[in-house]
Formats: C-alpha cells, sequence, structure tokens
C-alpha cells in the first residue's frame, strides 16, 4: 500500500510573499509614511485626519515608537522581481477603554496588496503580540461600512460585543462596532 504523502510545511512551499515584522523606534519615518496612506485612502476608518497626522513633528512619530507597552506592525510583500516593500500596519496596545484587554489600532492594507493575505498575517501577528504579552481579550472597532474589514476579523474569530461607537467630527455620522476575540490560555 502506498504511504501517503506528508501535508507540506512551510518550509516545503515556495517562499511566502507576506511577511509581518515588528517595527523598532527607527521605522519611524517607515510607519509615519504607511499611516499617512492608510489616512489619505481610507479617512473613514480612523479617528485622526490627514490633516492632524500630516503636520506632526518627527518627535511626535518617534515617540510613538518609542512606547514600551506598544507594538507596532509592519507587513511587507514580496514583489515579483524578490524585492520586499512596505503594504500594511497594525498597532497592538492596552486597550483605550480598558488597560487589562488589548486593543488593535491603526489596521491598513494598501489597496494594491489587497487579497494577498496581507490582512490576515497581520491579524494573525497582532493577535499573537497580544497573547504572548499576556492578555487574554483583544479588542478591535471597526466601521459598519466596512465589510472587507469586518470579513476579515471574523476569518480571525472576533465577534461583535454589542458595544457600539462614534467617530470625531467630522465624521460623526459612523457608527464603529467593537469586536472581540478571547484568547486560549
Amino acid at each position: 500500500m502506498p504511504s501517503t504523502p506528508p501535508t507540506p510545511t512551510p518550509s516545503d512551499t515556495a517562499t511566502p510573499r507576506v511577511r509581518v515584522v515588528a517595527a523598532v523606534p527607527d521605522d519611524w519615518a517607515r510607519m509615519r509614511t504607511l499611516r499617512l496612506a492608510a489616512l489619505a485612502d481610507t479617512p473613514d476608518a480612523f479617528s485622526a485626519t490627514l490633516a492632524e497626522e500630516r503636520e506632526q513633528p518627527d518627535a511626535f512619530w518617534r515617540g510613538r515608537m518609542e512606547k514600551p507597552e506598544v507594538t507596532t506592525l509592519r507587513a511587507e510583500l514580496r514583489g515579483g522581481d524578490g524585492a520586499w516593500r512596505d503594504v500594511g500596519l497594525a498597532v497592538v496596545a492596552p486597550s483605550f477603554d480598558a488597560r487589562s484587554l488589548a486593543g488593535i489600532y491603526s489596521v491598513w492594507v494598501a489597496p494594491d496588496a489587497r487579497g494577498c493575505g496581507v490582512g490576515d498575517a497581520l491579524i494573525a501577528a497582532a493577535v499573537a503580540c497580544a497573547a504572548a504579552a499576556g492578555f487574554a481579550r483583544v479588542v478591535l472597532d471597526v466601521g459598519d461600512h466596512n465589510v472587507a474589514a469586518i470579513r476579515l476579523y471574523e476569518r480571525a474569530g472576533f465577534r461583535a460585543t454589542g458595544r457600539t461607537l462614534r467617530l470625531p467630527p467630522p465624521r460623526e455620522h459612523l457608527t464603529e462596532h467593537e469586536l472581540a476575540l478571547d484568547l486560549a490560555r
């Protein structure tokens, strides 16, 4: 009887096209570029505006990257030429509402990298980061108009908590819903 071939492991398959790395303080300019691209691309997905953050001095961006309780993740996509380029970000930090919970903030994937697994890789890395930091639950907020993001979070196991909030002006007409994921201990 022939044996069943082994299931391929990541090392047996083609070189991955997506990787997620924790940004370091020296990455502040790269993260500024990603954040401003996110605000320009999807202004209704964030509480801050492009105008507000574009005017921030370098010290603001450096300070964001130096907070020890915050992990900023950078997603990279390998192109056909083998070069990696920055295509997404997510931030993991104690929740604004309850410091005992992890929050995932500022999730964004560049339009030309959507559908390549970047969002899934970012969320998996963010959840792993929260678990490694000892959090038992992760929360995030998503606009009810952002169907693609809602699907991404649902695939990762996030579920609605019933809590809603409104974005600050000038987008107070937008409602966001809190989603949560309980982490196995």
